[in-house]
């Protein structure tokens, strides 16, 4: 049972936030207020769900006790029913009790690349991108390419995206590893089945106030954008590069027409770049406590193989297998895999608090 403390807190605490957003309309502090705010009113109310039923519970027990045999019989047939219902309202608020990952919230960098495999890879890495697209836009994202880099046969040699939105990093987190597909290539006239791969890094796209760069540790080069666009691309400087001189971190995007904009998106890049960097440290200092952990972030290892003769998608960290590659692939089924990846990381979280005790 969640301990009933801990919920009067929480209680008090939204409370409290209702109180203070009153008096400081208008203050610095109301932003921050105001979104604690909101993220603790569906805790709340889940809260005060639960506890109603479990006073009700205590009330059905007591018209029980008194004797009436009519009264006594309806609490019965009552208290049977919410028997059913409390267990499942109990897991669901303990999931919502987790910890929260602090950058679940966070929009996105979204970085696909084509690894082994040649033209292939290529191909794969454009299915992928395309998947993700239609995912996000099933989600209400917005999915937003900043640079494209095309390879023979309308394949994708390394894509970066944008993607924004509520929760966008809590669900594609998950993503970032090497993503295998096995299938005959449209090139191989011998039918033969080729392995190839491509790798997909998901990163948190930090606020301004996460991390802070030197503009003099950064070198800056325009030139002209690549690819489709017209003779607009082919005529004015509107690609940016820029280079991190303390880590080495290079960075590129490409717009039709604003060199401003491509500055922008560079300089989101290379922060999440830099954010993630950090993260990786402290997940190595942590790597005890993570090991075995759904969704480790190591993009060397194999998450998951898209088997095309087969029909099947299987992620090797939960051990899954859906027949549905094709919808899968289009994006239209990819919440299943997803969604299953975010459940197997909660119950490893649950299961870790309540070892704690």
């Amino acid at each position: 049972m969640i301990p009933t403390q801990k919920l009067d807190r929480l209680i008090d605490r939204y409370a409290e936030l209702e109180a203070r957003l009153s008096a400081e309309a208008g203050s610095a502090q109301f932003p921050k207020l105001a979104k604690e705010y909101a993220d603790l009113g569906p805790l709340v109310r889940a809260i005060q769900h639960y506890q109603t039923a479990r006073e009700e519970q205590k009330a059905l027990k007591a018209m029980m006790d008194e004797g009436e045999p009519d009264l006594a019989k309806m609490a019965e047939e009552e208290l049977a029913e919410l028997k059913e219902r409390l267990p499942e309202m109990e897991h669901a608020l303990k999931l919502m009790l987790l910890p929260k990952d602090a950058d679940d919230d966070a929009s996105v960098i979204l970085e696909i690349r084509a690894g082994t495999g040649g033209d292939e890879a290529a191909l794969f890495a454009r299915d992928l991108l395309q998947m993700y697209q239609r995912y996000s836009q099933l989600q209400g994202w917005q999915f937003e390419i900043a640079s494209l880099s095309e390879g023979v046969l309308g394949g994708v040699k390394e894509a970066v995206a944008e993607v924004t939105g509520q929760g966008v990093y809590a669900k594609l987190k998950f993503e970032s590893g090497v993503h295998r597909v096995q299938r005959v290539p449209a090139t191989e006239a011998q039918g033969r089945i080729h392995t190839s791969a491509a790798t997909v890094a998901v990163l948190p796209e930090p606020q301004d106030v996460d991390i802070t760069v030197n503009e003099a540790d950064l070198k800056i080069d325009v030139y002209r954008a690549s690819g489709a666009g017209g003779q607009h691309v082919n005529k004015t400087e509107s690609a940016v590069r820029i280079t991190h001189m303390p880590t080495g971190i290079v960075v590129a995007t490409q717009d039709e027409r604003s060199q401003h904009k491509n500055r922008s998106r560079a300089m989101k890049l290379l922060k999440a770049k830099l954010y993630e960097m950090q993260r990786e440290k402290l997940d190595r200092e942590r790597a005890a406590d993570r090991k075995g952990q759904v969704g480790s972030g190591d993009r060397s290892e194999r998450i998951r193989t898209y088997n095309f003769p087969q029909g099947r998608v299987t992620d090797h960290r939960i051990n899954l297998t859906l027949y549905e590659l094709d919808r899968v692939i289009t994006g239209d089924a990819l919440g299943k895999l997803v969604d299953a990846l975010v459940t197997e990381h909660q119950a490893s979280k649950l299961a870790q608090l309540e070892a704690e005790g």
